[in-house]
């Protein structure tokens, strides 16, 4: 007997298993907050690093990182004009009628990153290695990219699933109670040629098998150049999922921009201290809400994750979701207040996080966030 997964409803692949998954799709709040994001879904609008190949861009190889970002601002103004002249309909015209330039936005974020590269700041670590030499940073990479899996994953939140998803080796986080530790601190995976992936991508959306890439790990932010090199190898119109730490850069937030249809971050600390010795990472809130901050001031879809801790609602739960209520664009906006919270990897050293959440932290987490008018999904 064959045991089918996956299906389709209304156009749109469904997991059976999921009920969710199909009743999120007459889901008004979440319609209405991942507007585009279901247009491309229902094949009525195109993926964002689509229309940024229809930019034609002159630059060459042997201008300076500083000239290269002089362009990109140029043209990324050029992209939200040419975004507001041209309706979906016609954007979907000129992509089916191909013929993009070969140097165009999207190749211009590639050759970027891989000038970024060689003294790395793609993260606020900001270790400025040559990683292109064979140099390590935080994220113990050099140049290459290591997937950990590809899959398509049933887990993830309704809006989402079934997900095509990629998860890369290592992290530039050491989280103590990390579930993926064995990927995330452990060497694991194999180098993939961009154009296999870009051509197994493709398959599977046109199989009608996924809603979406999904790059995730470890961490996607250390190989943010090889995903753009997927990227520029991708002609099917799969909209792409962000999900990331957000301890980005602002370079790479300038990067990403215009290229990414869903951002699926985690918001982990309402401070520092925590980030500090939970995460090892300096500056963990500065960081990541002014990231979060960068997403809302420029109308992007975003679904924010925040993993409930034992003992931590006041000063992570608490501040964090009272920071999304008043900072974020709420019409954009759903929230994923997430029990799954496991102690693992190192956490029995540190004791307030050696157990189990118990489901009263959870509710009160809940029920604090929809006091605060939060769209909730799980």
């Amino acid at each position: 007997m064959v045991f089918t997964l996956i299906g389709e409803v209304k156009g749109i692949p469904v997991v059976w298993q999921r009920p969710d998954s199909i009743a999120i799709l007459d889901d008004k709040e979440a319609q209405e907050r991942l507007e585009r994001y279901f247009k491309i879904l229902r094949r009525e609008a195109l993926p964002k690093f689509l229309i940024a190949k229809m930019i034609e861009v002159e630059y060459s190889d042997d201008m300076s990182l500083e000239e290269l970002w002089k362009v990109h601002a140029e043209k990324m103004k050029e992209l939200i004009e040419f975004m507001r002249e041209k309706d979906d309909e016609e954007l979907i015209t000129l992509w089916k009628e191909g013929g993009f330039p070969k140097r165009n936005l999207l190749t211009l974020k590639r050759d970027i990153l891989w000038k970024i590269l060689e003294s790395c700041h793609f993260c606020e670590w900001r270790c400025g290695i040559n990683r292109v030499k064979g140099e390590k940073g935080v994220c113990r990479l050099n140049a290459k990219a290591y997937v950990s899996s590809v899959f398509i994953h049933i887990g993830e939140e309704p809006e989402l699933v079934p997900s095509y998803t990629i998860f890369f080796s290592h992290c530039n986080f050491k989280c103590v109670y990390c579930q993926n530790w064995d990927i995330s601190q452990i060497h694991s995976g194999d180098y993939i040629a961009p154009e296999i992936l870009a051509e197994t991508i493709s398959r599977e959306w046109e199989r009608k098998r996924i809603r979406n890439v999904n790059w995730v790990g470890g961490e996607p932010t250390p190989n943010i150049h090889y995903i753009f090199d997927v990227l520029v190898k991708l002609n099917a119109p799969v909209p792409q999922v962000w999900n990331s730490n957000l301890y980005n850069s602002l370079e790479t937030m300038k990067i990403l921009l215009g290229t990414i249809d869903v951002w699926l971050p985690d918001f982990k600390y309402g401070n520092n201290e925590c980030g500090l010795r939970l995460s090892k990472v300096p500056k963990y809130f500065d960081v990541v809400a002014r990231n979060h901050k960068i997403l809302s001031e420029n109308n992007e879809e975003v679904i924010i994750r925040h993993l409930v801790l034992p003992n931590h609602f006041k000063c992570c739960t608490e501040p964090i979701l009272k920071w999304i209520a008043e900072n974020m664009r709420l019409d954009k906006t759903r929230v994923n207040v997430m029990a799954q919270y496991r102690p693992e990897y190192k956490a029995h050293e540190y004791p307030e996080i050696a157990r189990r959440l118990r489901i009263e932290e959870w509710e009160r987490a809940v029920n604090y966030a929809k006091n605060l008018g939060l769209s909730l999904t799980m």
